[in-house]
């Protein structure tokens, strides 16, 4: 089923996804609408150009809050990311960067759906964080998220290893184990 508001999305019932969402402000209008017209001529080379120019900008962390970057706030995503674990996907890795998450899972037969799946996700966080932590009233993630269909086990390699290299590549540790944000599944661990 294809779902649209400003990105394409293309969620199915059943297989293993990529979601990357962030919070709200983490990347500039100007730089977000030059990143939604390149999404519409689609390739896989493309897919990726796009994707590592949308996460260098929110590696960089210089547009936004890096709320995520506080311990607490972080424990509540982590938290709410390992709920839905066994009910409605199995997860399969993430890493909670300071101002994004990205993670994988696999939908298991009795799932309420993407959308819902990840309203709840953001939703319960955000409310938990402003409330307890930030002190806040307002706006926390950003509407929209970037998600792929894993296609194949190649794909899903190259995805796991994306995800847990993330703090890496963005210069936060040296190795991605260090990363106290970061989860593996014992059963796809590839490095």
């Amino acid at each position: 089923m294809l779902h649209k508001r400003n990105l394409p999305h293309l969620y199915f019932s059943d297989g293993m996804y990529f979601i990357t969402y962030r919070l709200v402000n983490t990347i500039p209008l100007k730089m977000l609408s030059i990143i939604h017209s390149e999404l519409k001529i689609i390739d896989n080379k493309k897919y990726e150009r796009i994707i590592k120019k949308y996460d260098s900008v929110l590696d960089s962390g210089e547009y936004g809050k890096n709320y995520l970057r506080i311990k607490e706030v972080a424990e509540i995503c982590k938290t709410t990311l390992h709920y839905p674990d066994g009910k409605d996907y199995k997860l399969i890795c993430y890493t909670i960067m300071p101002n994004h998450i990205h993670m994988v899972f696999e939908l298991l037969p009795s799932n309420k759906g993407i959308s819902k799946i990840m309203q709840s996700i953001k939703r319960i966080s955000a409310k938990r964080a402003n409330m307890l932590f930030l002190k806040r009233e307002g706006v926390f993630w950003q509407d929209e998220s970037f998600d792929r269909w894993i296609r194949d086990d190649k794909e899903l390699y190259f995805v796991i290893k994306y995800v847990l290299l993330n703090p890496v590549n963005a210069g936060l540790v040296k190795d991605w184990k260090d990363w106290e944000f970061t989860y593996c599944n014992k059963n796809y661990l590839i490095l």
